[in-house]
């Protein structure tokens, strides 16, 4: 007896609601379409059993208020497109990384976790802002707010003379190939007003200095990994970003290098076991002392990080 193919008994409503007469927007087409088909192709993964997506476009206006709890966002009028699904919506934790290269939440094979990191990026070099809000169980919606043009092409959320630019937010690549540690510095980080991006070895590393549309202000790289160690990470990174500062940490120096005095008297190695606030010390030492305006964050745990 032949059993029926139930993924084709799957029924995926797609309904469009589109304004006429949108503004114009200074962005690729080829880009734009790449945005939707990314957004699109990720809302019907996220429907297994079926669903509806909904793709809106409209024009809307970002006021003072909401621009203040954003960055990088200023008042203005915007044009808007929409993604939202039914589908089986995310958590607050992965809300956290979606945009990051390589993040997925699909099977092995089934995604390279590109997509999502690929829009924000195109989203960020045309100007624009991303959000999203998501429900588990309840499905998850992408807005994606390009600034209009005026007729003369002048963008028109242009920043105020008189309103102070806030800070970006610096971002630290985590690199480390034991994924508990990985996860505990990301989090000490993070507490400490970085963004903060992951790699698990060398190589994932290098493809996300390659993809990564925004600046990386300092790379964290343990010293013996495989495929490559962080010295030859260091090497390869300082011809993609030679603007990137680099610690490099570990607690077994002399079986990367000869002489590990070299890299114990230097600036940029911390040597394992450290404490949480020592990390965050010598990553701002090696930044110039500068800093990131970030909510007050838990305690430091007062245990070692890196045993």
């Amino acid at each position: 007896m032949l059993l029926p193919n139930f993924a084709l008994l799957i029924s995926v409503q797609q309904t469009t609601r589109l304004q006429g007469e949108l503004g114009k927007v200074k962005a690729d087409p080829a880009q734009i379409q790449q945005i939707l088909i990314n957004l699109v192709l990720n809302a019907r993964d996220s429907l297994p059993a079926g669903g509806q997506i909904v793709i809106e476009t409209a024009e809307v206006e970002l006021d003072e208020e909401y621009a203040s709890r954003q960055f990088d966002v200023q008042p203005g009028q915007y044009v808007m497109l929409s993604v939202a699904d039914t589908g089986i919506g995310m958590n607050k934790e992965t809300l956290t990384h979606i945009f990051e290269p390589f993040f997925t939440t699909k099977e092995e094979g089934k995604g390279t976790g590109l997509g999502l990191s690929t829009t924000y990026g195109i989203v960020k070099q045309s100007g624009g802002h991303l959000t999203v809000a998501s429900v588990p169980g309840k499905g998850s919606t992408f807005r994606i707010y390009l600034p209009k043009l005026l007729d003369s092409g002048a963008i028109i959320p242009e920043p105020s003379e008189t309103q102070p630019t806030r800070p970006r937010r610096q971002t630290a690549l985590v690199v480390e190939d034991d994924s508990a540690l990985r996860k505990l510095m990301m989090k000490v980080l993070d507490g400490a007003g970085f963004q903060v991006v992951e790699a698990k070895d060398g190589e994932q590393a290098v493809e996300i200095c390659k993809a990564w549309a925004e600046p990386i202000d300092i790379v964290v790289s343990d010293l013996a990994m495989p495929k490559l160690t962080g010295l030859q990470l260091k090497d390869i990174v300082a011809g993609l970003r030679p603007t990137v500062k680099f610690l490099l940490i570990s607690g077994y120096a002399e079986d990367v290098v000869d002489d590990p005095t070299v890299l114990k008297t230097a600036t940029n190695f911390l040597e394992k076991p450290f404490l949480p606030d020592e990390l965050i010390l010598k990553v701002r030492q090696i930044l110039g002392g500068q800093s990131n305006e970030a909510p007050a964050a838990e305690a430091a745990p007062p245990a070692d990080v890196g045993t």
